[in-house]
């Protein structure tokens, strides 16, 4: 036990003296610089300053980046998605959706946008577009946008109809083609 006691002890001593030790340099014929931690022949004793060190400040729990703190008293003026509802589309290529909102949407609040429920586009989304094929029947947006603690700040729904007429159902109504004489063979 004592042996190793005095081990460890002349140990930290050497890593002591060897973080302490005084460096010299020698610049050859060469150009070349050589550096040890013995005095050599034509060496200078190299000042080393301190390693650069950084103690951060005390953590008081909250993050110290400016951030624009929810206001409990805000609420959006208006919300409103398109198409409106009850739209309707006959033979669509695209079917464009859009959330507006008065004020503008809060660079901290979630928007989530889902059609025929599911979301579409990354949270944050507030327009998006529908290609076709787009099926035949009625779809429905949904739009939520919540504050950081999850409070719904706004709730918007609409339906539209999409038509695809078949060749089996009737077309517009069309005049009927006059009757003209046609020539008769001689």
């Amino acid at each position: 036990m004592k042996r190793s006691l005095t081990v460890l002890v002349l140990g930290s001593l050497c890593v002591v003296s060897t973080a302490l030790a005084t460096t010299y340099m020698r610049v050859e014929k060469d150009g070349t610089k050589t550096y040890s931690d013995r005095p050599i022949p034509g060496g200078t004793v190299v000042e080393l300053k301190p390693a650069q060190s950084y103690s951060s400040p005390p953590s008081s729990g909250t993050s110290t980046l400016a951030r624009e703190e929810p206001d409990n008293e805000f609420r959006y003026q208006s919300c409103t998605v398109t198409p409106e509802n009850d739209s309707t589309f006959t033979n669509p290529e695209i079917v464009s959706i859009a959330l507006s909102t008065n004020p503008a949407v809060r660079p901290f609040d979630t928007v989530i946008m889902k059609v025929d429920g599911q979301t579409v586009g990354q949270p944050g989304t507030i327009s998006w577009t529908l290609q076709a094929p787009i099926d035949r029947g009625t779809h429905t947006v949904s739009v939520t946008i919540t504050d950081r603690g999850g409070v719904t700040m706004c709730s918007v729904n609409s339906s539209f109809h999409v038509m695809r007429p078949s060749v089996n159902s009737p077309g517009p109504n069309r005049p009927p083609r006059p009757n003209v004489p046609r020539p008769m063979p001689h």
